[in-house]
């Protein structure tokens, strides 16, 4: 507890006085979007960085706990493909005026849904493409093209966004990954937070072998 109140993933603004940063889950309507507790952006809207969300793609946006999204983040969704396996690209079945069907979904590049693992942090203005899956506890470097999937624990970054290195090694990442601390309740997590921010890592390493 802090400052007589406890953490409460149901309010929107979680920083008194400030409205320039948000909970991301209590704010969102579009039911393609999920989005877990805790995960926050630096802004005071969340959907208008989802681009091309259309419900007849099928496709869904899908964010875990605890992320942290930079302001000017953009997760461009698969409506903002073209078909690519005819002559032209242009969509004349959006637009008015063009005697055009809509091509079948076997012709266009649908990558599926989006996935964002738990404790990813997104740099400002980074874009995340279509069908990407993101994993636990990532990095994603400010200004970043993330193309295809980021493995968990990995720091990426560029156009496009490749790893640069893992932030911890295999045998932590693979604890990390059981622990799965963002699931615990939120008095657990309070009381694990000494252990979430401490930088010696091999005191960390016993004491979650100690906890699992």
């Amino acid at each position: 507890m802090k400052d007589g109140k406890n953490p409460d993933p149901n309010t929107i603004h979680p920083i008194a006085g400030y409205e320039s940063e948000i909970y991301v889950k209590p704010t969102v309507t579009n039911p393609n979007i999920i989005v877990g507790e805790f995960t926050y952006i630096a802004d005071r809207d969340f959907e208008s960085h989802v681009t091309h969300l259309y419900d007849w793609n099928g496709d869904r946006l899908i964010i875990g706990k605890f992320c942290q999204i930079a302001s000017g983040v953009e997760f461009v969704m698969n409506g903002a493909n073209h078909q690519m396996n005819a002559v032209t690209t242009f969509p004349f079945y959006t637009l008015e005026g063009w005697n055009a069907l809509p091509p079948a979904k076997s012709d266009l590049p649908l990558k599926g849904d989006t996935v964002i693992g738990n404790d990813v942090w997104i740099g400002q203005n980074a874009v995340i493409l279509p069908g990407v899956h993101i994993g636990d506890g990532a990095i994603i470097g400010a200004n970043a093209t993330v193309a295809s999937d980021i493995p968990p624990y990995t720091v990426s970054a560029g156009n496009p966004a490749r790893i640069i290195h893992k932030r911890f090694d295999d045998e932590l990442i693979d604890l990390l990954e059981k622990f799965k601390w963002w699931d615990k309740p939120i008095e657990e997590i309070n009381a694990l937070i000494p252990i979430l921010t401490n930088s010696d890592l091999e005191m960390v390493r016993k004491e979650i072998n100690n906890l699992l």
